[in-house]
């Protein structure tokens, strides 16, 4: 049992290490992706769906779907969502909205959720991988007092170093946990605003296109 806590130190310190960087790997990524899925600004959401909307007053679909296939904002939720409209746009109003709903949780949010759950497994995960270390710290910390009891004597200041040592790998776990708790709530935060952004901006392309289509 002991060389197996012996060598549970390293392996442990690693572990946080590898879930730190993996971390931050997440939240970097989510907002990259976020950044490239909503518009920079409302002015360049609104620059965008005023030229769909010159569009879909001359009931030009095919213009419509040049621009939202065009480089700038080929890679923006809007107008992928706008792509999918134009092509059931015979459907209903009402079934046009729920297929737009699922598309953007299926094929737009779910990859981001997905992420964003490795980022909160992570933050779960530090402080007990901490909690190990600690714990297996402190079996060979009294393993060393037992012996050292049986052998006559035990220098205290070697023993409040080993548990010392052992308590560095909790607080350890909790610099990782916290910064990442914090990063998590905030791209959060940027999903739920990309949402209603989102949301926001179909909203006055359904109204625009309802409004077309029955002229």
């Amino acid at each position: 049992m002991k060389p197996i806590l012996e060598a549970s130190g390293p392996v442990i310190y690693v572990a946080m290490a590898l879930a730190a960087l993996y971390g931050v790997f997440c939240v970097v990524l989510l907002w990259r992706k976020i950044s490239q899925k909503r518009f920079s600004s409302p002015a360049a959401a609104g620059a965008f769906l005023d030229e769909v909307r010159e569009n879909l007053d001359a009931k030009n679909f095919d213009a419509v779907a040049e621009v939202c296939d065009s480089p700038p904002y080929w890679s923006k939720a809007t107008p992928q969502m706008i792509l999918v409209a134009l092509a059931h746009r015979d459907r209903g109003l009402s079934k046009l909205q729920t297929l737009l709903a699922e598309k953007y949780e299926r094929d737009i949010l779910a990859d981001l959720q997905y992420r964003h759950s490795w980022i909160g497994t992570i933050s779960k995960t530090a402080p007990m991988l901490g909690l190990l270390g600690t714990v297996s710290g402190m079996i060979l910390a009294f393993e060393k007092i037992g012996s050292a009891s049986a052998q006559g004597g035990l220098d205290p200041s070697s023993l409040a170093s080993e548990i010392s040592f052992a308590l560095f790998t909790t607080a350890i776990g909790l610099i990782v946990a916290i910064p990442l708790t914090l990063l998590g709530a905030w791209v959060q935060v940027k999903m739920s605003k990309m949402t209603d952004g989102v949301q926001d901006q179909l909203g006055e392309f359904l109204h625009d296109l309802e409004r077309a289509m029955t002229r």
